[in-house]
C-alpha cells in the first residue's frame, strides 16, 4: 500500500471502511436534510447558504467575491444568485464607503429572519449529528464495528446513545 499525503501507510479493516461509509452518509444525510428545510422555509438551499455567508462572514458585510469564496462558486455565478435573492428582498448590495469600486452584501429583514428560523433548526440537528459523528471518529483505527450515524434520522435503542444492544459488548 502507498503512503497518502507522505503519512505511513496503515493496514485498513473493514471496521474502517464501514466507519467511513456510516460518517459520509450521516453528512450526506445533513446535507439533503437542510435542504429540505430551507425549500420548507420557501428559500432555494442556494439561498440558504448565501444569506448563511452573508451573516456569518463577520466584520464588514461581505464583496462579491468573498460571497464567492465562502460559496465555492465563481464570482459571475454569485452575481445571478445576488440578482435573484435581491429580487426575492432577502438581501441588498452597498456601495463600499470607503472603496466605492466595491459592493458589499447585506441582509434585508426578510432574509435575516428566515435565515435566523434555518439556523435554530440547524444548530439543533447538528448537535445530534456531531453526537453520532463523534462515535464514529472515536473508534477509527480500531478494530470495531462502524457505528451507525444517521444525520436527520435518528435510530432507537441503546446503540443510538452510545451503548451496547442487549447481551453484546460494551464499548
Amino acid at each position: 500500500m502507498a503512503a497518502v499525503d507522505g503519512r505511513v501507510p496503515t493496514v485498513l479493516g473493514d471496521g474502517d471502511y464501514e466507519r467511513i461509509l456510516a460518517f459520509r452518509d450521516g453528512l450526506r444525510r445533513f446535507l439533503r436534510w437542510s435542504e429540505d428545510e430551507a425549500r420548507r422555509a420557501g428559500l432555494t438551499p442556494a439561498q440558504h447558504q448565501l444569506l448563511l455567508a452573508v451573516r456569518g462572514h463577520g466584520g464588514e458585510p461581505p464583496t462579491v467575491t468573498e460571497l464567492a469564496e465562502h460559496l465555492l462558486l465563481r464570482h459571475h455565478s454569485v452575481v445571478g444568485l445576488l440578482d435573484r435573492a435581491e429580487s426575492a428582498g432577502l438581501v441588498r448590495r452597498e456601495v463600499d464607503a470607503v472603496d466605492k469600486r466595491r459592493v458589499r452584501v447585506v441582509l434585508e429583514a426578510r432574509g435575516e429572519q428566515a435565515l435566523a428560523q434555518l439556523t435554530a433548526l440547524h444548530l439543533d440537528e447538528l448537535h445530534e449529528l456531531a453526537t453520532s459523528l463523534r462515535r464514529v471518529v472515536d473508534h477509527v483505527g480500531t478494530d470495531e464495528g462502524a457505528r451507525h450515524v444517521s444525520g436527520a434520522r435518528r435510530p432507537d435503542g441503546p446503540e443510538a446513545v452510545g451503548g451496547a444492544a442487549p447481551g453484546g459488548p460494551v464499548r
